[in-house]
């Protein structure tokens, strides 16, 4: 663990992370590089005292495939050359510190790259935790892909010591950039977006089906799809009839057909077929649980499926950083990323920030009828954290800047759902440490009830994630 040593004044540490600059072919394309260098320049402009801290993921080396070691790194600078003169002249002004993270491991196993990020006046510490003094007390700085046994590196520092997220990437997320220009839309390369990994199968549908599908089959489908449901209760209200429980409801939709004339023929049809799926799901449907059941048991015993949702990886580093605090009493801030989910938590009068992400943030939304796929709406979260001094405590603030939605939806895509409601709930200023000495709570701006566990959750939540 490092420790960084300042003057008697503080600086005040801005925080970044998961950037995954860099990869093969579309996985290039960085969508927040203008908001990046504008957030760099306006650090190179600040009169202040800082140090920005980037843990881990700034680029994304393990996407390139078909280069390695250092080549890689001579490739992230001729690709973004401006970019990379903004750190140098950023660097001469305030100190920029880099940590590895899983994506940029090799950053952690070769003394060259610590030579070659000084060239563009980046410190890069090989270390898993870092830790800077603020206010009296101490802020822990870790990526987090060691408390992840999909991507926690058996020997850290060893390049020949990879996690299965490793293969993954290479395989999956790299190829995804390869082969994203073919598609009729360039979606393949945001797979690295899909969080958790899980996830990955039911948004490949439904970019098949939105997207790649043949519009024929598409819109040919559509009206079985859309009244798979009305044929659910179709079917039980033929079944109510057929046995002399209640025929009114039977009646009600047969005269409501008849009325409609031609349409009503055609919808009888859909409505017809559809149960005949439906039976023959039924039917198959037994022998189909205990299949995938066996297949999934299989999957986990490999470790290639995980039953985790986000709440419980989130659970996760809430109780690593109660480890940290028990072990550290100094320690006032626990800070990670890696999850891709910014949050703020208060932990037994301490705070838990991750640093979330500058990738698009996919959001699952369900179709209002029918049986289609999901749909995923794309949004920015280009967030940064600032912790500093204050008045004997420490403040963490949390910042935004605004970067506009992507419009990469179809029109049938916004037409089947409503636009999710993204609720950032992060306080824009938290105090930590207000009255340490007399046991005294927390004190945030603004205030949030304390949960039955005794922290106050706060970050993004959509309805249906």
């Amino acid at each position: 663990m490092s420790q960084h040593t300042t003057g008697r004044d503080e600086p005040r540490y801005y925080f970044i992370s998961d950037l995954h600059i860099g990869g093969d072919e579309q996985l290039q394309n960085v969508e927040f590089k203008d908001e990046l260098l504008a957030f760099l320049r306006t650090l190179e402009a600040a009169d202040e005292n800082a140090e920005l801290i980037v843990n881990g993921d700034a680029f994304g080396l393990w996407e390139f495939t078909e280069l390695e070691g250092l080549e890689k790194f001579d490739a992230l600078v001729d690709r973004y050359p401006d970019l990379f003169e903004q750190f140098r002249a950023t660097g001469a002004q305030i100190p920029i510190t880099f940590i590895p993270g899983n994506h940029d491991y090799e950053l952690a196993c070769y003394a060259e790259y610590v030579d070659r990020l000084a060239e563009y006046n980046i410190t890069l510490e090989q270390e898993v935790v870092i830790t800077r003094p603020v206010g009296g007390r101490t802020i822990w700085v870790e990526h987090g892909q060691q408390r992840d046994p999909n991507n926690k590196s058996p020997d850290f520092g060893n390049p020949y010591a990879n996690p299965p997220g490793y293969f993954v990437n290479r395989h999956i997320t790299s190829r995804a950039g390869k082969l994203s220009g073919r598609g009729k839309f360039n979606w393949l390369k945001d797979i690295q977006s899909v969080t958790p990994m899980t996830q990955i199968p039911e948004w490949m549908i439904s970019k098949y089906f939105y997207r790649e599908m043949s519009p024929f089959l598409r819109y040919a489908s559509l009206p079985f799809l859309l009244l798979f449901n009305v044929s659910v209760l179709y079917l039980v209200a033929f079944l109510l009839s057929l046995f002399g429980i209640w025929s009114e409801p039977l009646s009600i939709v047969d005269s409501f057909i008849r009325f409609i004339g031609f349409a009503g023929v055609l919808i009888d049809i859909v409505l017809v077929v559809n149960i005949v799926v439906i039976v023959i799901l039924l039917l198959l449907s037994v022998p189909l649980f205990f299949v995938v059941r066996d297949i999934r048991k299989t999957l986990q015993r490999f470790g290639l499926v995980e039953e985790a949702d986000p709440q419980d990886v989130s659970d996760a580093y809430i109780e690593g950083a109660r480890e940290v605090f028990e072990e550290n009493p100094d320690v006032a801030v626990f800070v990670y990323g890696h999850t891709h989910r910014a949050s703020l938590n208060e932990v037994d009068d301490r705070a838990v920030v991750n640093t979330g992400t500058w990738l698009k943030r996919l959001h699952r939304k369900s179709v209002l009828l029918g049986i289609l796929p999901l749909v995923f709406y794309s949004s920015f979260r280009l967030n940064y954290f600032v912790i500093s001094p204050a008045d004997g405590a420490v403040a963490i603030e949390y910042h935004r800047i605004e970067k506009e939605d992507p419009r990469d939806l179809t029109l049938l895509e916004k037409l089947l759902t409503r636009k999710p409601k993204i609720e950032d709930s992060i306080p824009k200023r938290t105090l930590v440490g207000t009255e340490w000495e007399s046991g005294a709570e927390l004190e945030t701006q603004p205030t949030h009830q304390m949960s039955a566990d005794g922290r106050r959750p706060t970050g993004e939540t959509t309805p249906d994630e």
